[in-house]
């Protein structure tokens, strides 16, 4: 007896055959996880007999393959006829009466189960589709908010025809897939209501990079469609992997998207017109989708489902308005995600450039060609070619036929999960989503330059930029005993930096986070009503708009940017360097200026570690310290180090060392090292008794050597007696070295001179210095010449 219809009960991953990835992957999720508490609709797939059966019923095989052979499978120039009229062929037959009656009354056993009125999705699985080498990703159609027989029966035809859209014609002669041997399943599972309630997308390693360590989950209001097709820029949240389930809130990081436009049920009487966008009203776009505990939810389950299927997993979760209950509705495999190659690729761009427009970057290199603005697949020019930059308002699947022939991807919508950015890196392709005003800004026809070096942010810039790249393959690196380790400020680049080989952050300055993500002075936030300036007060409460209490807004700012930097590198150490502004960049930042006194030389004023206790700014170190200790403590951190810069007497350092005890961060307890910086004479000469109070030593050397030599590192009058390789600061430096061993303190050094000088890296290694930290563009270069200069030590020693 034939089998039209098998209920998810008696689905699993084994029966691709009888019912397409999609559907397969459903009935496993179904019945492998549905008894550990993750919650997945019901429902039932029409099989792949079923479709062969329709076929045969219809003597359809002939007359589309006829229309197959007559394809012009270089240019693809009759591409959209041939794909017109093998759909007209399929629906304009019968569907067998036989299969009609298994389908409804299928239907009508989900109902009975729910007893209730319900809807439901019904969506296309191809045989060769959700695999892990082939996604077909929105080749094939769905459709929503079905009630009826009739609308269910009209439907599943529907995705019938489109096994034979002109995306999915296409992709399947790109792949090798015999047309008329792919075979489709229909899905027909219960509607989660989410149409005034949210949903989105979690892929469970990091899209762009691969990291393993963390999870994104994006979403919006209403249907899920936008995230899926990138209609939004929707909400983001990171999560990190080894802490869910074992702490509360396992957030690392979460940016608020705008989602512009909601998807909700339309009021039509069509099977294939069921939903439309609507503007999403400013209040909602204030909000994010998903409560924390929402979040860490989801969080769990997903990692429940990559560990059941052994692989990284693109899941579809949606919410219910009506019961307020989130639900898992799709799990398929990662096909296309960055990793850490044995090989690196790195660019650099070699002029100033103009900025027209920027967004969320995906692919990690750069690209220049000929911006093609257009606004449909029908715009599009024939002569489109790989040195062409589409530019567009957002894509869908209809365009992945066009999307594999460019250079670049340029949308105003959408966001890392949004269909364009997971084409984007399917076919290798830059991509920039986001933009807002791409299409706007952009003009047809120009020479334009796309950089996405950011791990988040891509950029694309006028003209033709010069930029040079340089292949490196990480498994012939050298790999020096010294620890080599990372300059950081960027935690946007984090993701990117944690693939090289290095031994963790030895510097992460938080003045980029602060003039970046806060942008607002400290003490401003803390004492919000000594804050002179109308115009700034009403800035700062438009920036803190999301916060009841305004040193919230900091607090959170500083730790989610910290947190996202500590998780990307886990367990490799993190240092991180409590502030270190001058007055004169303090007094930038908003609010900055009724808080910050005028000094002549801020360079050697009021700076580092003499702030932190004076109850000028004690408020603001407050908030500082609650951020680390949130990092640490609440997020589980532990391998975060913090390290006090400009420290300049051994009573200084007792005083900062109380005043972090009093806000919550003593030293050794949960395992906190507190680190000095050694940038002033007095910390080398009092060395002894820094190394009874600090954990380690790390010299900075910009600020040894200006003080060492009495050369003010910012005057262009005096630069070229500005020497780190001076015999007085190599002394200094050798002294430290020296005293720290016996104390038994590890010393490390940050800055440009061992990587750019190979005698000084040779002086430090002979030294030996414990650690050496270079900035990104150096690092590589820099773990060379750290080699070479152990190589020699060691020759010269036999």
């Amino acid at each position: 007896m034939n089998t039209w219809v098998l209920r998810f009960s008696q689905i699993n991953n084994g029966m691709i055959a009888q019912v397409g990835g999609k559907n397969a992957s459903l009935g496993e999720l179904f019945n492998g996880l549905r008894f550990y508490g993750v919650r997945i609709p019901d429902g039932f797939a029409l099989t792949t007999e079923a479709y062969l059966e329709f076929i045969r019923y219809n003597q359809l095989k002939e007359p589309i393959q006829q229309l197959i052979n007559e394809l012009d499978i270089q240019g693809f120039t009759n591409l959209a006829t041939i794909g017109s009229q093998i759909r007209v062929l399929i629906q304009q037959a019968t569907l067998p009466p036989n299969i009609a009656e298994a389908v409804k009354k299928a239907f009508d056993g989900l109902k009975r189960h729910y007893q209730e009125t319900i809807q439901v999705a019904v969506r296309s699985s191809a045989t060769a589709e959700d695999l892990v080498n082939a996604s077909f990703a929105g080749q094939h159609e769905s459709f929503l908010n079905i009630k009826t027989e009739e609308q269910l029966l009209t439907a599943c035809q529907a995705c019938y025809a489109s096994l034979f859209t002109d995306r999915a014609i296409k992709y399947r002669q790109d792949n090798g897939f015999d047309h008329l041997k792919v075979a489709l399943s229909v899905g027909v599972q219960k509607m989660v209501r989410s149409d005034q309630a949210s949903s989105g997308v979690c892929f469970t390693v990091d899209p762009d990079t691969g990291h393993a360590n963390l999870m994104l989950i994006t979403g919006s209001w209403g249907l899920g469609e936008n995230v899926v097709l990138g209609n939004v820029n929707p909400d983001e949240f990171y999560v990190f992997k080894p802490s869910i389930n074992r702490i509360p809130n396992a957030i690392v990081n979460q940016k608020l998207g705008d989602k512009s436009v909601t998807m909700v049920y339309a009021d039509s009487t069509e099977a294939t017109k069921q939903t439309v966008n609507i503007e999403t009203p400013q209040e909602r776009r204030e909000q994010p989708v998903l409560t924390h505990s929402e979040v860490n939810q989801l969080a769990s389950w997903a990692l429940l489902i990559e560990q059941h299927y052994g692989k990284p997993m693109d899941i579809e979760w949606a919410k219910d308005y009506i019961d307020q209950q989130l639900y898992i509705v799709q799990a398929r495999p990662i096909t296309s995600i960055g990793a850490a190659a044995p090989q690196l690729t790195e660019y650099h761009l070699q002029a100033p450039a103009k900025a027209l427009t920027q967004g969320q970057g995906i692919g990690q290199r750069i690209v220049t060609g000929t911006a093609r603005v257009v606004a449909s697949p029908k715009d599009v020019p024939a002569s489109i070619c790989s040195t062409d930059i589409l530019v567009t308002d957002i894509t869908t699947p209809d365009w992945d036929p066009i999307l594999k022939k460019v250079s670049a991807i340029i949308t105003n919508r959408g966001g890392r999960t949004s269909h364009a950015a997971i084409v984007a890196r399917e076919v290798g392709a830059l991509a920039v989503v986001g933009t807002n005003n791409g299409s706007e800004v952009i003009p047809d026809g120009a020479t334009i330059t796309v950089s996405c070096l950011d791990a988040q942010e891509g950029f694309v810039y006028e003209g033709a930029i010069p930029f040079t790249q340089e292949i490196i393959n990480l498994i012939d690196l050298p790999k020096p005993r010294t620890k080599c380790m990372l300059i950081l400020g960027d935690p946007s680049q984090a993701l990117r930096l944690a693939q090289l080989p290095s031994d963790g952050v030895g510097l992460m300055r938080l003045e980029f986070i602060i003039a970046n993500a806060i942008g607002i002075h400290p003490m401003a936030l803390a004492r919000f009503d000594q804050v002179t300036d109308d115009a700034v007060k009403n800035e700062i409460n438009r920036l803190t708009r999301h916060y009841q209490d305004k040193k919230e807004f900091f607090v959170d700012k500083l730790a989610q940017s910290v947190a996202l930097v500590a998780a990307s590198f886990y367990p490799r150490p993190v240092i991180v360097r409590m502030s270190d502004f001058k007055t004169n960049e303090y007094a930038n930042l908003l609010g900055g200026c009724d808080f910050e006194p005028l000094e002549e030389n801020p360079m050697l004023g009021w700076r580092g570690a003499s702030r932190y206790y004076d109850p000028r700014y004690m408020d603001g170190f407050r908030l500082e310290c609650e951020a680390m200790r949130r990092v640490r403590d609440k997020m589980g951190f532990v391998n975060v180090k913090l390290m006090i810069p400009f420290c300049r007497t051994v009573e200084e350092g007792k005083r900062v060392l109380a005043v972090m005890d009093t806000f919550g961060l003593t030293r050794q307890e949960n395992g906190l090292e507190v680190y000095v910086m050694a940038e002033i004479p007095s910390n080398i000469m009092q060395a002894e008794a820094f190394a009874e109070l600090f954990d380690g030593f790390s010299i900075g050397s910009n600020d040894l050597t200006q003080l060492a030599l009495g050369v003010d590192r910012d005057s262009s009058t005096v630069q070229g007696l500005f020497n780190e390789n001076d015999p007085t600061v190599r002394d200094l430096i050798a002294m430290l070295i020296k005293k720290a061993r016996h104390a038994n303190r590890p010393v490390g050094i940050c800055g440009q001179g061992p990587s750019d000088n190979p005698d000084f890296a040779q002086f430090l290694t002979e030294e030996g210095i414990n650690s050496l930290s270079l900035t990104p563009d150096a690092f590589l270069r820099g773990l060379t010449t750290i080699h070479d200069a152990e190589t020699r030590l060691i020759l010269n020693s036999v």
